[in-house]
């Protein structure tokens, strides 16, 4: 039987089509990405380095034989970094000039890394790093909001195997994240909470979708998944922006986020996905409503006509079950 689920936040609604659910080796993974001989990443092939990671203490000197971590200017940015930033009018439309900063955190040396086999020390100079580019990027007055994301696969949009993440900061507020606070704001003015707190409270009393928790975070499939296996990995302190994050919810962070995509690396052969940091934009301070977020999104289906002409999206899998699956494959 299909159900129409509400997104609670901002009131999307899910389909949750669970007469076609398929189990994790039902799904077609295989992706057409190919790795290259000429790789950008690779050691010692970048001059441009912003921070490095070695052993976990980041450090800007340049010649390492070794590191962990290296973030690096985007050599093809989708914004440019340097002039002013300028709105225009075009005629009936409306347009700015391109200026922005583009970044890319190159997560190992190795070629053929993942973050599910990464040491726990690794996969802490990972999110350490990118908290202290947010940090610097964050200064820059231009910036309204930070984009910080990971693309794995060519299903996931990946072009280059070499694993990475990039850090993307814009002159403007995504529409998606004033629709996001839109929703919080009117549930925070409804009940006097935030509906983060709010939720992590039922998950964990419901059961029913929390695949992992510590003292810091839980992980559960939401209620209106719009993706099979969605994944949400929140802080359990209300901290509404990523730069909130201490050394010890780093560290615990580093911990159930390596184990999630390695339950995912188990249990899905070939999987592409997305990692995206949901947070709350720069001009916002002490935002009681917004509650910042991890959210992983595995791509095993593709969105077709009815989604892209409705944006209301059909979710073969309930969250219930891939709760299920996910503890099922013996990781978490």
């Amino acid at each position: 039987m299909s159900e129409i689920r509400r997104d609670i936040i901002i009131g999307r609604s899910i389909i949750i089509a669970s007469n076609r659910a398929k189990r994790p080796k039902n799904f077609k993974n295989k992706d057409e990405i190919k790795g290259s001989n000429d790789c950008p990443f690779c050691n010692g092939f970048r001059e441009d380095i912003l921070l490095e990671v070695i052993d976990q203490n980041p450090s800007s000197i340049e010649g390492k034989n070794s590191w962990r971590v290296r973030v690096v200017d985007n050599k093809f940015p989708t914004l440019k970094s340097t002039g002013k930033l300028t709105e225009y009018n075009h005629g009936f439309f409306q347009k700015m000039n391109g200026i922005g900063q583009a970044e890319v955190l190159i997560e190992s040396m190795k070629h053929n890394s993942s973050l599910g086999s990464n040491s726990l020390d690794h996969t802490i100079g990972i999110i350490t790093a990118l908290k202290l580019r947010y940090e610097q990027l964050a200064k820059d007055n231009r910036l309204k909001y930070i984009q910080i994301f990971k693309n794995f696969g060519a299903k996931a949009g990946a072009s280059l195997e070499h694993p990475h993440w990039q850090i993307i900061g814009i002159p403007i507020v995504p529409l998606m994240v004033k629709e996001e606070l839109e929703g919080v704001n009117k549930y925070y003015k409804q009940h006097h909470n935030c509906v983060y707190c709010d939720m992590i409270r039922y998950e964990l009393a419901d059961n029913q979708r929390v695949i992992k928790e510590n003292e810091f975070f839980i992980a559960i499939n939401p209620y209106a998944s719009r993706y099979p296996f969605e994944t949400w990995i929140i802080p359990r302190t209300h901290q509404h922006n990523f730069s909130d994050i201490s050394k010890k919810e780093i560290n615990a962070l580093a911990i159930i986020l390596r184990d999630m995509i390695k339950s995912f690396e188990v249990g899905f052969k070939d999987l592409s996905y997305n990692i995206l940091l949901r947070t709350a934009p720069l001009a916002l301070k002490n935002q009681q409503g917004y509650h910042w977020h991890l959210q992983i999104l595995p791509r095993l289906n593709i969105q077709a006509g009815f989604e892209l002409a409705t944006a209301i999206f059909v979710n073969p899998v309930p969250p219930e079950l891939a709760t299920e699956e996910l503890k099922g494959i013996g990781i978490i």
